[in-house]
């Protein structure tokens, strides 16, 4: 990332001289009827979220019935469409296509041990209680497989549902990373629960029979099944993760250097799970169709006229400005080749609410002119 003044000067300029560069908008994906997965991730704080909503607001425009999927534990869909969205789909508010849910991966993960312990015949509550901390302890016992298996029931709950496109709302990029890793360690926890069958032998079983369980080799063969069932399911939809026809990754940040430099790793990232990403949101952009030396010619013809505090504020926002343009440009330097990078800018006013949502969402499609001056 090191650039000279001029270079971070021209760099968008010179992209924009060229030709059959990809378009700077969303449209492609709007357009492409047979995606069904599309997620939307980045770094912390860069507005996953509304970029999200915003994209499931287009998608509605072209499609019959659009679900948009919370896998952040911090939940922020309620607050984006202002209304509140529970664990099933949820109508929102002035779509007649449009749902939303927020997954709880906690809950989910009592769910499946809920279901062994039914599989299992437990009789009293007490019985119950005992083979539910047995199963907690059991699958809790190999790192990632809560929420490799929490993963895998949100999969087969949305594959069960009838909706044309499902846009993911991810956690940051760490967390996300993880989720596409799941297929690994669930192949990696299942060899560790056949190994300690094997070495054990019916010790899981007669433990279980302790806690009123039912018949020794009975947990353990529940618990097999459960993985097995999970890793068909992870292997089929991983599988769907690596069709470019069917599923697609957007990746969300600001024109800052961590960002950018999150965006790199997640791009690097996603290209060895053999995921489609060619889209990448640039969010809270101050001016997008003006350039920082425009600007800053206009300060200083002006500054002399402006108050004291104009100034400082004038002076603190070409900072900002100019930082951004750097950042900009390099991210154009990086993916403007093969890349449909999209410039989305800092508005005056906070976007919640589907009013709000519908009109930013129009940048995604209706680009900020960049030959404008």
């Amino acid at each position: 990332f090191s650039y000279t003044k001029e270079q971070q000067i021209d760099t968008m300029t010179d992209f924009l001289d060229e030709e059959n560069l990809p378009d700077p908008s969303l449209k492609n994906i709007i357009d492409q009827d047979s995606l069904q997965w599309i997620f939307v991730g980045g770094k912390g704080g860069v507005g996953k979220t509304t970029s999200s909503c915003c994209l499931a607001a287009q998608l509605t425009l072209t499609r019959k019935k659009v679900l948009i999927v919370s896998t952040d534990p911090a939940h922020n869909l309620s607050d984006a469409f202002c209304q509140k969205i529970g664990r099933e789909p949820t109508p929102i508010n002035g779509f007649t296509n449009l749902s939303a849910m927020e997954i709880d991966a906690n809950d989910d993960m009592e769910k499946v041990q809920q279901s062994m312990v039914e599989a299992g015949g437990a009789g009293t509550d007490a019985d119950d209680s005992g083979i539910t901390s047995l199963m907690a302890e059991l699958t809790s016992s190999i790192p990632g497989i809560d929420e490799a298996m929490s993963f895998s029931e949100l999969m087969k709950q949305v594959q069960n549902l009838d909706y044309d496109v499902v846009v993911f709302d991810t956690a940051p990029t760490g967390h996300t990373l993880r989720l596409l890793s799941f297929p690994t360690i669930l192949e990696k926890a299942l060899g560790k629960v056949m190994e300690l069958k094997d070495r054990f032998g019916g010790l899981i079983g007669q433990a279980s029979a302790i806690f009123g369980g039912g018949s020794p080799g009975q947990v353990q063969d529940m618990l097999v099944g459960r993985l097995e069932e999970t890793r068909a399911v992870i292997n089929k939809v991983n599988e769907a993760f690596q069709n470019p026809e069917l599923t697609t990754f957007v990746c969300v940040c600001i024109p800052e250097f961590l960002s950018i430099y999150e965006t790199e790793r997640l791009v690097q990232e996603l290209s060895k799970f053999g995921i489609d990403c060619h889209n990448i949101l640039v969010n809270q952009v101050l001016f997008p169709e003006k350039d920082a030396e425009e600007l800053g010619d206009w300060l200083d013809e002006n500054k002399a006229s402006l108050p004291k505090e104009a100034q400082e504020i004038c002076s603190k926002m070409m900072a900002r400005k100019k930082m951004q343009d750097k950042y900009i440009g390099q991210c154009f330097d990086l993916y403007g080749d093969d890349f449909h990078v999209v410039l989305m800018p800092l508005l005056d006013w906070e976007v919640r609410g589907v009013d709000r949502l519908k009109e930013f969402s129009e940048h995604l499609v209706n680009p900020v002119d960049l030959e404008e001056s």
